[in-house]
């Protein structure tokens, strides 16, 4: 197993891609803190590993609060004591048109559908970031993997959720200059388009033309990047940081 011993804290794990990697890890024989806002998901996943599993524990946490990021680390350290990887998977969107005008009258993409999507997807990626890198620091290694997108490179109706993608990439490569010299490996996975929740609601004509654009013709199952993950983790990627690697089937070739 590839991950004997080891511990990892994931982030929307309830569901998706979270879920698939916790599931992964937990097989690859990792100790796992397991984390969300969505209780209810991280009861179901507790629930398919085994109420008895000493594999996983949970935390409902919002990753937007210092303090329950702070709170995740510590709870991990108390349970497992020590941290060495942290897949900061949490995203939300507000899918928006920056500006649509209708009868003459401008609709605007507001600060309610901006701040959250920034909020959740570049700052609580820094703040897990930031938590987690305490303990990494102290014992001289660790594993941070970070979640972007290939609509960080632009996408209609995503000013939001692009800008925040965009920005975890900047703050990927930054991360991984100032913490290299303690043995810190901070990455990140730019997924294409993913059969998650985020995805279910696309509709069929939307979801055809976005086939159409990926060579592979198909979106990627959760576990395909949960695979991502664990290289990344592994033991095989001990060279590898500040790095992005695209997951999309093909979609940004040529990009």
């Amino acid at each position: 197993m590839r991950l004997e011993g080891k511990v990892a804290v994931i982030t929307g794990a309830a569901s998706g891609i979270g879920r698939a990697t916790a599931m992964r890890f937990a097989a690859e024989g990792a100790h796992v803190m397991a984390a969300d806002l969505d209780d209810d998901g991280l009861a179901k996943l507790v629930d398919e590993l085994g109420t008895t599993s000493k594999e996983i524990s949970v935390l409902q946490m919002d990753v937007t609060s210092r303090e329950d990021t702070l709170r995740l680390v510590d709870q991990t350290l108390e349970r497992f004591d020590r941290l060495d990887i942290l897949i900061n998977n949490a995203g939300i969107n507000r899918d928006a048109l920056a500006v649509k005008i209708k009868d003459e009258t401008p609709h605007y993409l507001d600060d309610s559908q901006w701040d959250p999507v920034l909020a959740v997807n570049l700052k609580g990626s820094f703040l897990c970031a930031q938590a987690a890198s305490v303990p990494m620091i102290r014992q001289g290694s660790g594993h941070i993997v970070n979640t972007a997108s290939v609509a960080a490179l632009g996408n209609i109706g995503q000013a939001n959720y692009s800008a925040s993608k965009a920005g975890v990439i900047g703050l990927t490569r930054t991360l991984a200059l100032e913490w290299a010299r303690f043995g810190i490996k901070v990455n990140c996975v730019a997924p294409g388009a993913t059969r998650t929740q985020m995805t279910a609601g696309i509709p069929d004509k939307i979801r055809d033309a976005l086939l159409e654009k990926i060579p592979l013709r198909r979106m990627a199952e959760p576990e395909e990047i949960a695979a991502v993950h664990l290289f990344l983790v592994s033991n095989e990627a001990s060279y590898i940081t500040g790095q992005v690697l695209f997951v999309d089937g093909g979609a940004t070739v040529g990009v």
